[in-house]
């Protein structure tokens, strides 16, 4: 067997574990931890890592399906897994040193990158204070990612452009305070709550300066890292995929049970119906081939050794992006299907609508990229900063 399909064969065996947690990370906000060790144990977190930290360096596509298939049984484990393993992607930044550091073999990172935090120099390193957003996973991470801008005193530094000297920085995990504010109409067992770091010292070398990538570390040069931060934007369309693959095939059992309220004969027999839910199912399998043939073709070009184009970024977001928008049309329809079914915990409809209208107002997701995209293609300059990496 490949390494994917190994993978994929060890998510069937998860199945079990995933889905009796599901609903306490519904409840609790995060999700919980007999289904993170799981994933650990079964090496899913280290798929983008690289071979020599005992990771497998898969291919983008192949990891977006592993993350697909976890996310179709359950949203919390699936963005949780995502988190992980893209942030294996911002490890390039670092020297080798912090890198092994790190990215070791039994490493969880996870972070976010809004609001900056304040890094103020000391001898040996960085005293780091602020408080992060978004922070996905943050209750199993064994260390925090995330941007701090160099300040000398109270004074931020910037360079002769006005610009902030910014770090890519990292944070123990047993140096921070997760601040239990997850309150959220979906998605609610992603754990994505606020991290708050009170003048925690890091040593210099976890403080990386942050722009496009010139030098990766020496474990960083396989094709994976040709494409830089690419999969890991792309990745958080792998759970939309997931949830929209579960909302039709629940729609599917309930449209050969259901007899409506005031009706006669279940919905299989209705024409609309049957036209919604044709038209979810073309909607989900075209833009998932969009989404994975695009990023096949960037796949063959990194294999060939080419440095990844402005371009190749640009049909990269506009795949990703039209991914989650016509996966929430989707899901819009099969809640349709459901009917009143839709309104009822009893089933997942209601699960799948939330979280799916929460991952469209993602930062590097929402309709807004299409403007950004739509910018490159008529060779303006675009405000979308991540196309500089």
């Amino acid at each position: 067997m490949t390494a994917t399909e190994t993978f994929l064969e060890a998510v069937r065996d998860i199945t079990p574990i995933i889905r009796k947690h599901s609903d306490a990370a519904e409840r609790e906000r995060k999700m919980a931890e007999p289904v993170a060790r799981a994933m650990q144990q079964a090496g899913l977190y280290r798929m983008w890592r690289p071979k020599v930290f005992g990771g497998f360096e898969l291919d983008p596509v192949s990891g977006f399906r592993i993350i697909e298939a976890v996310s179709r049984i359950d949203s919390a484990a699936g963005w949780n897994l995502q988190i992980a393993a893209a942030h294996d992607l911002f490890a390039p930044w670092f020297g080798d040193q912090a890198a092994q550091e790190i990215f070791g073999r039994d490493a969880i990172p996870v972070g976010a990158f809004n609001p900056a935090r304040k890094a103020v120099p000391v001898d040996g390193g960085y005293r780091i204070s602020g408080r992060t957003s978004f922070v996905s996973g943050a209750h199993h991470a064994t260390v925090f990612l995330g941007f701090a801008n160099v300040h000398d005193g109270d004074t931020l530094r910037v360079d002769s452009n006005g610009m902030p000297d910014t770090r890519l920085i990292a944070v123990p995990a047993n140096k921070v305070k997760i601040i239990d504010n997850w309150n959220t109409m979906g998605m609610r067992g992603s754990g994505s709550h606020d991290v708050e770091v009170d003048d925690v010292v890091i040593p210099e070398h976890w403080a990386a300066p942050w722009g496009p990538l010139r030098n990766p570390g020496s474990a960083y040069t396989g094709p994976l890292y040709r494409l830089t931060i690419w999969p890991a934007i792309a990745a958080l369309v792998a759970p939309a995929l997931g949830i929209t693959h579960a909302a039709i095939d629940e729609a599917i059992g309930l449209i050969g049970n259901k007899i409506p309220a005031y009706g006669s004969t279940t919905l299989i027999k209705q024409s609309l119906v049957q036209s919604q839910l044709a038209r979810a199912q073309a909607k989900f399998d075209a833009s998932r081939s969009y989404f994975f043939g695009t990023f096949d073709e960037a796949w063959k070009e990194a294999l060939a050794g080419k440095p990844i184009t402005l371009q190749m970024k640009a049909k990269l977001q506009l795949a990703s992006t039209h991914a989650v928008l016509e996966c929430a049309q989707a899901v819009d329809l099969i809640y349709e299907i459901a009917g009143a079914s839709g309104i009822r915990e009893d089933y997942g409809f209601a699960r799948h609508f939330r979280d799916i209208h929460v991952i469209t107002q993602h930062g590097f997701l929402n309709a807004s990229k299409l403007e950004s995209v739509g910018r490159i293609l008529l060779g303006l300059e675009s405000e979308w900063p991540f196309f500089k990496f």
